[in-house]
Formats: C-alpha cells, structure tokens, sequence
C-alpha cells in the first residue's frame, strides 16, 4: 500500500510539475492566418521579392508542407476557412460550398446565411444576417474558449463575412467583417447588438477612401517582376472606369467605390490595421489565458477572380 500511494503521489508530482511548465510556456496570442488564393508555388516564385522578416521567416523558422492533397471539392473559400479550422472535411462540418441549393426549402442557401438574426454597424440589411450556424463541427477556437471556460478571447476578421465567421467558430469573443456599400466593419445580433468602441473608431476614420486616394502602383519597378507576365493581357478584368487593366491605377474619389478596395492590397493594409486595433481594444494577449486572433485576407482571391484565368460562376 505505502509504494502504491508513493507512486501515486510522484505521478502526481511529476504531473503538477508538466503542469505549470505548460502553462508557463502557452503562447498569450495565436494569430491565424489565411491568404484566400495564395497558392503554394508563390511562395517560391516570388521568394527574392519577399522581405527577411515576412514569408521567408516562416518558411525559414516554420513548416512547410510539401505533398499535400485536398480530398474534398470545390475548394473555395467557406470550405477551406471550415477544415482548416476543424480540422475535419464537409461531409463533417456540412460547409459543402459558398452556397448550395437546400432541398427541402427549395433555395439556395449561403454558408453564413442566418435569417434569424440582424445586421449591426450598417443599414445594408443583408450583409448582416449572418452567423455560424451552418457549421456542424467544432472549431479549434471553440475548444480554446472551452478549455479556457470561456475566458479566451477569440476575434475574427476578414473583408468576407465567410472568412471572419467560420473561423471564429461559434462562441467567440467577436467576428467583424466588411460591407462594401457602407464601407464599415460589421457584425451581426449573433454576437452582440452594437459594435465595440474600437471597431466604430475605425469605421469612423474612413480608411476606404484614404487608401484609395493613394491609387495602386507596384511596390518596385514594374520591369522587376520578372516571374510574372506583362502587365496587359487580354484575360484581365478592368475596374470601374478603367480604359486598360495596367499599372498605375487610378480611383475615381468623386464617387467612392467601396467595393474597389477588394482587389487591391489596400484590402489587406485595411484588415491589417483593424486587426491592431482588435488586438489593442481587446488587449488579446495580455494574462495567461492564450487568446485567439483569426485573420483572412482576401485580396488575392478577388484579384485572381478579377485578373486571373479564371471563369467564375460561383462566389468563391
């Protein structure tokens, strides 16, 4: 009896000790990141144009996984953000496509769509009736908020309503993402009836047109980008009031397009500001309790679906 509970006692011990040095080496924020369209191949193609501290420090200092295979279709960007975050396939977390036709309603049905809630941070109505209420599986920032009892906090962000919502699962701390008619980050009565006051600051900055007012021109010299094409083909779309799809582009601020950020890299610097700000108004990583920040950029896609080879006849 006395070496049992001996035994038992330095199981307990030894446990205790894991224990604590577990918790001492949890890491305060996750920040995870989807670049919606980015291809594995650019991360080689385009290696000289990237800086020390950006994607080469991760393929340096990470993982990169080289042979991997999707075994489910289409892979487009609500099944993508799903399995990524659950870890599981849509016959599991039932996201089976941006949207699909529902059988017994006679309709068709958006991933995020949820009637029964309400737009909050803008009157376009329909941007915000959304909510994760498609999404059959648990999210792995739906286990941190258990694990933690809900003490996590767990953000997400995207210009795509679908690239904020499924990847925050269904019990965060929030999910915001963009309307391009208002020009606002919003949410919806899912997961709170006002916006916090560090997404109204933002909106109220009007980021949209002091981005655009920039224009769009290539970071170095155009005749650099050498593992590109020429910077006119007939395949390209055009933006609004555009004669030819080339550099430098040029907005029309008279009439402000709120949706013509999408497919520039302005996109991305907006998501990444919003992003500080949710990290700062959150103060996500500041205790010991790990925080999850969820972000997805979706400039790449919508610049592949505008400019690529690519005919859409879905909302990818």
């Amino acid at each position: 009896m006395a070496k049992r509970l001996l035994f038992f006692l330095i199981v307990v011990l030894v446990t205790n000790i894991q224990y604590a040095q577990s918790r001492l080496d949890r890491p305060k924020l996750i920040v995870g990141i989807v670049v919606d369209q980015m291809r594995h191949d650019y991360l080689y193609r385009y290696y000289d144009k990237y800086s020390e501290n950006g994607f080469k420090r991760i393929l340096k200092e990470g993982f990169s996984c080289e042979n991997l295979h999707y075994n489910y279709a289409p892979t487009v960007t609500a099944p993508g953000h799903a399995s990524i975050y659950t870890g599981t396939t849509p016959a599991y977390h039932a996201i089976i496509g941006n949207e699909w036709f529902q059988r017994y309603s006679r309709k068709s049905m958006y991933c995020v769509e949820d009637e029964n809630v309400s737009n909050v941070g803008s009157s376009t109505i329909a941007a915000g009736k959304k909510s994760p209420k498609n999404l059959l599986a648990s999210t792995m920032t739906d286990e941190l908020r258990l694990f933690f009892y809900n003490k996590s906090k767990v953000i997400g962000l995207s210009i795509k309503d679908r690239g904020s919502i499924l990847p925050a699962g269904h019990n965060p701390t929030g999910a915001y993402w963009y309307d391009d008619q208002s020009g606002n980050f919003i949410t919806s009565t899912y997961y709170r009836d006002h916006l916090p006051d560090w997404v109204s600051k933002f909106n109220n900055e009007k980021w949209v047109p002091k981005l655009l007012s920039q224009g769009w021109n290539t970071l170095k010299p155009i005749n650099e980008y050498t593992e590109s094409t020429t910077d006119l083909n007939p395949y390209e779309g055009k933006l609004a009031g555009e004669k030819d799809p080339v550099f430098p582009r040029v907005f029309d601020m008279s009439k402000p397009n709120y949706g013509a950020i999408n497919v520039t890299p302005h996109g991305n610097t907006m998501l990444t500001e919003i992003a500080l700000r949710a990290i700062a108004g959150e103060s996500l990583g500041t205790d010991e309790i790990t925080d999850f920040l969820a972000l997805s950029y979706s400039g790449p896609d919508y610049a592949g679906h505008l400019f690529g080879l690519q005919l859409s006849l879905i909302h990818i």
